[in-house]
């Protein structure tokens, strides 16, 4: 049994829409071993991690996993391993409960394990721990020999390792306030992402965005902070105003804080500068002896220590929020009660199995340690970690009340005195802190400090959370939500509008389209597309950037008020969406690429992964009503509209949507020509006539006529007035600068050139479409290639789909082969085309691409149309600009002695030019002064 691959879907996936991991597990000789029939193993499994019998399973109630593991013969250890992974994370402190496990393919005995994780390292270990678990508890004749400990390792300690886990799960995932505001902010549909392995999170996207690190806002100032920080500056302000505080001295020198308690009066606190969550705090010193070593221990943790007067009473933090008192909590310092039976050493242990009770910030409640301080209070008590305490008898092990020290919290906001709440308020005001923890000590918090005393002994800033979320007794209280409602008031938008584009062709020239409608509006469009990152026309980051990461690139940047996502099959089958809705989604047409690929097979596997971006719509989903696989997409969206695409007027399903008020764009056929039409809830709306769109070369590019009409809908969609539709379509063009690689015209030499990027079968029958529609006087010649890592088939349409349009055809191969042989596709492309009947004379092999390129431009003759279908597009742009005419290059085409990187399919019959080779499946090679082609043999 072993994890053969790993896949993080961040965003929404196929499998879920929020962040999951897939495990692709292979069981080796265990798929003959469920559960069931493995003796003893149902038993350990359950030993180890006996909170496996709340798993609801497919049953849908608790014990539901225990009964697939036993009933007939059980699971399978796949299934298993899922529920495992997620227990662990759950007993990080995570909350996940989603999984499924399913077979891949026909393969026997492999399986994707799939399941929810919050931070991404953390389930990893998870997974890895669960394998090591599993392993663990089978019989020996079934283990996996390499996953055997070797002779010098230690024996596998689950315990001891799922501590670890636990440790790392505290470092890495959001501790229990940033948790919090991150759950209120999803309960009020606010996005969010986490900026580092910390706790800055940004909530909202683009211009909208704030930012928390813990509970310190992007509302937070600087300098209310750093007064916060500085404990004897805190006291003075408060003072100042009036406002109950102990007094205070600074010491630097164990002899400085002796004389500073002096003269303060006994007892008092030692504490340091600047130090939080309790550490170095010592409270109740009513020697010189003890503030000795009191201070030594704050030195620990500052360069300065505070000495103060001891308040006496209980301690209280007294959360507030915008000006406003949210929540009290009275803190208990960390402490057992005597029974009278057991030693103290025995009554943390009890205490410490309180299931609330867990390693940091893992649970509400924090352990119980004997450190310094526990042994410091005991010495002061005169008992020892074996001495058995009387009934009811309280030792405290802290001295101060902090969670994260083993303290326990009472929600008392409820009977807060008046007085009290605005002193708190006024102190929060005072220090300038939108998010305060005031800790305000008195004997009781519901009389008013001016009747029974009392003082503010700080003021925090990033105060936590947890005691006010899940105090141990009272009522829990919603501290995050107003924190939420002080950065995003109701009514107050988060989300910046995101339209997200899918499908097999035209991705990015209608993204393009719709970015550049967007900026004609008046917007600053972020654009993720294939070429890069654009942020208000401005290239930010070249690069393919069609996958997750570049979508959070565009909604992390503040200047950004909307964002164009071009969404690419690649992205979404490795990592899933790095978004979890959007607006407007649009699947322009699924057809066939990349199958055969990454587990995508067929068209409907693709269609599914595609459909994706329209499930997670929410405003309007764009369908292309002439494609059958996007159209039944409309069953799978919850968003508010669909809109349909077609060129066919007389669609029926188009016509019964739009007589039902829906929203539709309509190629329509009129006396001057092709219309735009759109219509909308009974509405009649004449666009633009395709000819006057400069992209549509005159309307005969239909499918960059389509890829108008998708842009026009979905800007509809999106509040943009029919006018400035108009007007983005009619000045947006498909040079090269606007749209690399998309349909780039080049007329400044006696022929015309024609650059696309089309690499599938229907990319290039819509190229081909277009060749035909051109009038051209010349001839038609082209320059074909196909990706290596297409099926054959694949490749055999591409050549296909161009083959009636050009009545010359150069094949090359990419760069990159992908897996193939070095001349392995245009050997592909022109037996293809040679068995399909082309005539050998229009049929020619130049391997490398700039080479064969330069044969087009220089065969060319004024009047001829070339259309390159390039891989580097950059660089074939370049060629074709400054190409100054002339015959190719030496060696360009000749024979593949001359160039070898030309390299030809083998075979050639003496006497033509200087190759003979052997042929190939009945293929002839032929090399003379116009290139290098195939040509069948004849008896001759």
């Amino acid at each position: 049994m072993k994890i053969l691959e790993r896949r993080v879907y961040r965003g929404p996936s196929q499998y879920a829409h929020f962040p999951v991991m897939r495990l692709t597990v292979e069981l080796g000789p265990l798929e003959a071993w469920p559960s069931g029939r493995i003796d003893g193993f149902n038993g350990r499994l359950l030993a180890a991690l006996p909170t496996l019998d709340q798993h609801t399973c497919s049953y849908g109630e608790p014990g539901g996993f225990v009964r697939r593991l036993t009933e007939d013969d059980g699971t399978w250890l796949g299934h298993v391993l899922e529920h495992v992974t997620i227990e662990v994370q759950q007993l990080a402190g995570a909350q996940v409960t989603f999984g499924k496990t399913r077979s891949v393919g026909d393969t026997p005995g492999q399986y994707h394990v799939v399941f929810e994780y919050e931070e991404e390292r953390v389930g990893e270990a998870a997974a890895d721990l669960g394998m090591r678990l599993l392993q663990s508890l089978l019989p020996a004749e079934l283990r996996d020999a390499a996953a055997a400990p070797a002779a010098d390792e230690p024996a596998f300690d689950f315990q001891a390792e799922l501590e670890e886990l636990i440790t790392l799960a505290q470092r890495r995932q959001l501790g229990p306030s940033t948790g919090s505001l991150v759950r209120a902010a999803e309960a009020r549909g606010i996005p969010w992402l986490r900026l580092n392995d910390h706790s800055l999170v940004q909530f909202g996207h683009g211009k909208y965005q704030k930012r928390i690190q813990a509970t310190v806002t992007s509302e937070t100032r600087q300098i209310a902070v750093e007064i916060a920080g500085d404990k004897e500056e805190t006291n003075r302000i408060l003072g100042d105003l009036g406002l109950p505080v102990p007094q205070q001295r600074l010491a630097r020198s164990a002899e400085e804080a002796v004389r500073a308690a002096r003269r303060l009066g006994y007892p008092v606190v030692v504490k340091p500068l600047d130090a939080n969550h309790g550490r170095g705090v010592s409270i109740n010193l009513e020697t010189n002896d003890q503030v000795r070593v009191a201070f030594d221990k704050a030195r620990e943790h500052a360069r300065t220590i505070v000495v103060e007067t001891y308040l006496p009473g209980f301690d209280h933090r007294m959360l507030v929020v915008d000006g406003r008192l949210i929540a009290v909590a009275k803190r208990v310092p960390g402490h057992v009660v005597g029974d009278g039976v057991h030693t103290v050493a025995e009554l943390v242990e009890l205490v410490n199995a309180d299931p609330r009770r867990g390693i940091g910030h893992e649970k509400v409640l924090t352990r119980l340690e004997f450190d310094h301080q526990a042994e410091r209070l005991m010495e002061q008590r005169g008992v020892t970690a074996a001495t058995v305490l009387p009934a009811g008898d309280v030792l405290f092990l802290r001295s101060t009340g902090n969670l994260s020290t083993g303290g326990t919290a009472i929600d008392l906001t409820d009977v807060v005195h008046p007085d009290n709440q605005e002193m708190a308020v006024r102190a929060a005001q005072a220090i300038g802190l939108d998010v305060a923890g005031i800790d305000f000590i008195t004997v009781d918090i519901s009389r008013s400090y001016r009747e029974v005393g009392g003082g503010i002994c700080e003021v925090n800033a990033a105060p936590g959370f947890r005691m006010h979320l899940a105090p141990t007794e009272g009522k829990p209280r919603d501290v995050a939500g107003p924190v939420i409602d002080s950065l995003f008031p109701p009514g107050t938008p988060a989300r910046i509008p995101i339209a997200a584009v899918t499908g097999t062709n035209g991705k990015t020239t209608t993204s393009r389209m719709l970015a550049h409608i967007h900026k004609m509006d008046g917007r600053k469009v972020g654009l993720a597309t294939t070429d890069g990152v654009y942020v208000d026309g401005e290239r930010t980051v070249v690069g393919d950037m069609t996958g997750p990461r570049a979508a959070q690139m565009v909604l992390r940047d503040p200047q950004v008020d909307l964002a164009v996502l071009e969404t690419a099959r690649g992205g979404l089958l490795r990592a899933g969406m790095g978004y979890r809705s959007c607006d407007v989604g649009a699947v322009l047409n699924v057809s066939a690429d990349h199958l055969g690929l990454k587990g995508v097979d067929t068209l409907e596997q693709l269609a599914l992964i595609k459909r994706i971006v329209v499930e997670v719509a929410t405003e309007c989903a764009v369908l292309n009503a002439d494609d059958a696989l996007s159209l039944a997409m409309a069953d799978h969206t919850e968003a508010s509209r669909i809109a349909y695409v077609t060129m066919n007027p007389r669609h029926d399903l188009v016509r019964q949507h739009i007589a039902a008020g829906g929203l539709a764009a309509v190629l329509e056929e009129q006396i001057r020509g092709q219309m735009i039409t759109l219509y909308d809830r009974g509405t009649h709306l004449p666009l633009v006539w395709t000819h006057l769109i400069p992209a549509t070369l005159e309307g005969r590019a239909l499918h960059n006529v389509q890829n108008a009409m998708f842009a026009a809908v979905m800007a509809y969609a999106m509040g943009v007035k029919i006018e400035n539709i108009r007007q983005g379509l009619r000045t947006f063009d498909s040079t090269f600068f606007q749209a690399p690689g998309r349909l780039n015209v080049y007329d400044k030499l006696p022929f015309k050139v024609i650059l696309d990027y089309g690499h599938n079968p229907a990319a290039v029958a819509a190229m081909a479409d277009l060749v035909r529609r051109l009038d051209v006087a010349g001839r038609r010649i082209g320059v074909l290639s196909a990706p290596g890592d297409r099926r054959d088939e694949d490749i055999r349409d591409i050549a296909r789909s161009a083959a009636a349009a050009f009545d010359h055809l150069i094949l090359r191969r990419d760069e990159d082969p992908r897996g193939r042989a070095p001349d392995e596709v245009p050997q592909l492309l022109a037996r293809t085309l040679l068995d399909d009947g082309v005539a050998a004379e229009r049929v020619q092999v130049i391997v490398d691409e700039q080479q064969s390129i330069e044969a087009a431009l220089a065969m060319a003759r004024p009047g001829d149309l070339v259309v390159i279908f390039g891989d580097n597009i950059t660089r074939s742009w370049k060629q074709i600009i400054y190409f100054k005419g002339g015959p190719p290059a030496e060696g360009g085409a000749a024979s593949p002695a001359a160039s070898p990187a030309a390299s030809p399919p083998t075979g050639a019959p003496p006497g033509l030019g200087d190759v003979a080779e052997p042929s190939l499946d009945g293929m002839t090679l032929i090399a003379d002064e116009r290139g290098v082609r195939l040509a069948r043999q004849t008896d001759d």
